[in-house]
């Protein structure tokens, strides 16, 4: 009986201790609230709310000759300075992105195995250097000529090479470390990773539920919707019967149409056998705005003159355009969303407040999703009633 308990302990210890555990292994983590964060340019880590976070990502690094590195010198005192502050927070996880929208070198660093040792050794430094607690990949995206970056069928593959090559050398440091990477939050993004093998090696999927429509777009939207938005919802709108004439065309080349939101894309990121708990949504603290907008149901999902501004940071949108200057806002129940109209100067503005931010952090508590992650801090109001704030309050930290 003895030698049972005795095998069973150390058969236990092992699992528990082993080096090559995969995330998936690991017991539930709490609830997560994450932060990318580019230095603002008066930059005082000592003044930003981490005790209101569990997680922040600085924001980047770069694939440069096949190695992660910074592009500008500047940032490494940044992320010393960053890191320095976990003596104040020991909770916070402090992190590094690599990417970006329009960052290449992902696809020849992934191509072969010798690439992608040369990159996640160069990581491992990186991570050691600075003493960071994990990495966040953001390729945009693999297989995909996204802003014009280098892409290759293979992709798909090399992309679940490289995040097992990276788990397994991070799980031989000396403390836990923390691999996500940053997703689309639409369906074809998903054609082209392996998610169930993709999933074993990561602890995080950050799923970025916003730029839903973006300021290019003909017509008005939510750009980061909560709620489940159908096509019959819209039909009724010029963009619904735009969108509609167009279904058959993009069908023809390979491309779906939907309207989307983070209940849309969650629903889907489980039924492709993603855990709930590997889930992280995302808010926006910036908003998309259109000018020239017709007037009908306070301008949404209505023809535009172009983009107003390509975007605003949310304490631009508080200090300047929120119920002020002649801007009214309005909630839509079905997006669970807000957005701002002026109607004489014929101004529509899509974003993130509050309210909306507090509804996604309480659907993620809800779904017992992995938690709710932000695209940036210092875009937020250092007003009281931030959206940090709406978050942080609802998430029960």
């Amino acid at each position: 009986m003895i030698r049972n308990c005795i095998f069973l302990f150390l058969a236990w210890l092992f699992f528990c201790c082993s080096p090559n555990r995969k995330a998936s292994d690991k017991q539930e983590r709490p609830f997560a609230v994450m932060a990318y964060y580019v230095p603002e340019k008066d930059y005082h880590p000592d003044q930003l709310p981490l005790d209101k976070l569990t997680h922040i990502i600085f924001s980047f690094t770069h694939v440069i000759d096949g190695q992660m590195n910074f592009s500008n010198e500047k940032a490494a005192e940044k992320l010393k300075l960053l890191v320095a502050q976990k003596k104040n927070h020991p909770h916070l996880k402090v992190m590094i992105a690599c990417g970006g929208w329009g960052a290449d070198g992902f696809s020849d660093m992934a191509h072969t195995e010798e690439n992608r040792t040369k990159f996640v050794n160069s990581a491992i430094r990186f991570i050691e250097a600075y003493r960071l607690d994990g990495l966040d990949i953001d390729w945009e995206y693999p297989g995909i000529p996204a802003a014009g970056i280098k892409h290759r069928k293979e992709d798909k593959e090399n992309f679940t090479l490289l995040m097992k090559a990276l788990r397994e050398e991070m799980n031989s440091l000396d403390r836990p470390q923390v691999l996500t990477f940053a997703a689309a939050g639409w369906k074809r993004y998903y054609k082209h990773i392996e998610v169930p093998e993709v999933m074993k090696y990561v602890d995080f999927i950050n799923v970025m539920t916003y730029d839903q429509i973006v300021a290019t777009s003909p017509y008005t939207g939510h750009h980061t919707a909560l709620g489940w938005i159908t096509e019959e919802d819209i039909e009724k709108y010029p963009y619904g019967k735009y969108m509609a004439d167009r279904k058959e065309a993009m069908a023809k080349r390979g491309y779906t149409w939907e309207p989307r939101s983070v209940e849309r894309i969650v629903s889907f990121c489980i039924d492709q056998g993603i855990k709930p708990g590997q889930i992280v949504i995302g808010a926006a603290f910036y908003g998309r705005a259109w000018k020239g907008v017709h007037p009908e149901q306070h301008g949404l999902y209505q023809p535009n003159g172009g983009s107003y501004i390509g975007w605003s940071a949310y304490h631009q949108i508080r200090e300047e355009f929120e119920g002020k200057n002649g801007f009214q806002r309005h909630w839509d129940p079905v997006a669970k969303a807000p957005f701002l109209y002026h109607a004489e100067d014929s101004l529509f503005i899509s974003y993130d407040d509050t309210v909306s931010v507090r509804l996604k952090t309480q659907y993620a508590r809800d779904q017992k999703l992995g938690g709710i992650m932000f695209w940036e801090l210092g875009n937020d109001t250092k007003d009281d009633n931030s959206l940090l704030d709406a978050i942080y309050k609802a998430s029960n930290l």
